[in-house]
């Protein structure tokens, strides 16, 4: 017996094959859809994350540290260039930050326990009114808190995230960088060389 000819119909054969075809390849293309949808919303989420979408800084340590100077978190203004003569630690932290709220305590009792250690704060993209209360908490000091609500000030100096420190000497030269929070443990990796113009840190790590 000879196999029964499709049927020509209104439309054409072309009906009669597409019912045919197996069930998955009808998937295969909701499927992509899906993929690329997720893909795109992964992609809005990550866009402004820090670092996003960016390649590393370049490393700051041995150069000249950048500008800083600004309003300060008391109402008055600080300038990084007049501190020159003394080691400097810069922190880039803001009150949003659940880091930043680990470190500072440490950041405080680094410059207490040291003569001639000073503490400088880029507040960056903050509320002035939530730093000012968690700098009253900590025991910090908001004369040295340099207001970077834009995040200008961070930007130039290559912040990849928040909190990130540098140590900078009392020749204005950065010695040390490290991203993320700071514990007593780096906070005690300290010695004096020549170099530093007193008291620095041993290493950026």
């Amino acid at each position: 017996m000879q196999a029964e000819r499709p049927r020509l119909g209104p439309h054409g054969i072309l009906p009669q094959v597409e019912r045919t075809r197996p069930r998955w390849r009808r998937l295969v293309l909701p499927a992509a859809l899906a993929v690329a949808l997720l893909g795109a919303v992964g992609w809005f989420f990550l866009r402004d994350a820090p670092g996003a979408g960016r390649p590393p800084a370049p490393s700051s340590v041995g150069r000249p540290a950048p500008q800083l100077a600004g309003p300060t978190l008391d109402g008055g203004t600080l300038d990084l260039a007049q501190l020159r003569g003394s080691v400097v630690v810069v922190t880039v932290w803001a009150a949003w930050c659940g880091p930043c709220r680990e470190e500072l305590p440490v950041l405080v009792a680094a410059q207490r326990s040291h003569a001639g250690l000073r503490l400088v704060g880029i507040d960056t993209r903050d509320g002035e009114r939530q730093a000012r209360e968690l700098l009253a908490q900590l025991g910090g000091d908001p004369a040295t808190s340099v207001v970077d609500p834009d995040g200008a000030l961070a930007a130039s100096w290559d912040v990849a995230g928040v909190p990130e420190t540098f140590v900078v000497d009392a020749g204005g030269t950065v010695r040390a960088r490290h991203l993320g929070p700071v514990g007593e443990q780096w906070a005690g990796r300290r010695r004096r060389t020549p170099a530093a113009g007193g008291l620095t840190w041993a290493s950026s790590g």
